[in-house]
């Protein structure tokens, strides 16, 4: 087996592929309406394996999300990526926290309020 992708339910897709797409790098893979109230979006970074599906149904109740899971998202230089997030004013809400010499990572939460991990590890 191999990792697909990981679905998230939204409340806002417009807002949530825009977060994706500005602060996080990805792309949309692919759009299409699912039912009379929702709409999915694949995001994916260019030639990438995995995906997160965005899933909005506007007749369902808005998400909630809690401390956990979070989502991983690797990067190799984590105080440029810190910079990044903090210019397009999202908010670090722990870190930066290094448990071992070769990682270091911060937490981020996308629109909904889903923990982002962004690590580097070298």
């Amino acid at each position: 087996m191999k990792f697909n992708f990981a679905t998230i339910h939204v409340a806002d897709l417009e807002a949530s592929i825009r977060f994706y797409e500005e602060v996080i790098g990805l792309k949309v893979a692919r759009r299409f309406p699912a039912g009379p109230n929702m709409e999915i979006a694949f995001m994916a970074e260019a030639g990438g394996a995995a995906e997160i599906e965005l899933i909005c149904d506007k007749g369902a109740e808005p998400p909630i999300y809690g401390e956990w899971p979070s989502l991983g998202l690797a990067v190799s230089d984590l105080d440029q990526a810190m910079e990044q997030v903090k210019k397009q004013g999202v908010e670090i809400v722990a870190g930066p926290i290094q448990p071992n010499p070769s990682t270091r990572f911060f937490f981020i939460h996308d629109p909904d309020g889903v923990n982002l991990e962004i690590i580097e590890q070298k």
